[in-house]
């Protein structure tokens, strides 16, 4: 079961994959948000069908997790929801299932990570988002399986 992970943001759409099994994230792209979540969510899914398409079909995304931000003591901030929007019509659009992973620090966690390759922040910048999305996803794989 192959899913994808997205760090939504205002800017910039992290994506990450799953391997076929469900088991490894790894960072996919960064797409430019639309104008909208429903426009980002539109974009998003325009990715999926690529992804497909450039696999001949012999690929496919079977769920989607959207990281969910949320502040450090879990409470909502100001993300929280346009990314419950953005989720609700990416589900919509894709018709596939949408799972919330909590989010917090994950871009954190990514730069610091990143930094260790890569030194130059603008070159790190253009990674980020995909690798936040990779932690997202991965955060929930890890969960599934302990369960």
């Amino acid at each position: 079961m192959r899913l994808l992970g997205v760090d939504f943001g205002r800017k910039r759409i992290g994506l990450a994959l799953s391997d076929a099994e469900g088991r490894l994230a790894r960072p996919w792209q960064v797409v430019a948000a639309g104008a909208t979540p429903a426009a980002s969510a539109t974009v998003v899914a325009g990715a999926i069908t690529e992804f497909a398409r450039s696999t001949l079909g012999s690929e496919h995304v079977d769920a989607i997790v959207v990281g969910l931000p949320r502040r450090l003591n879990g409470e909502d901030n100001e993300q929280t929801a346009p990314t419950k929007l953005f989720a609700e019509r990416l589900g919509a659009v894709s018709g596939l299932p949408i799972f919330l992973q909590d989010e917090r620090l994950t871009s954190h966690e990514a730069d610091m990570r990143l930094r260790e390759r890569e030194p130059d922040w603008r070159a790190r910048k253009k990674k980020l988002d995909a690798a936040a999305a990779a932690i997202i996803l991965q955060d929930y794989l890890d969960a599934q399986m302990t369960r």
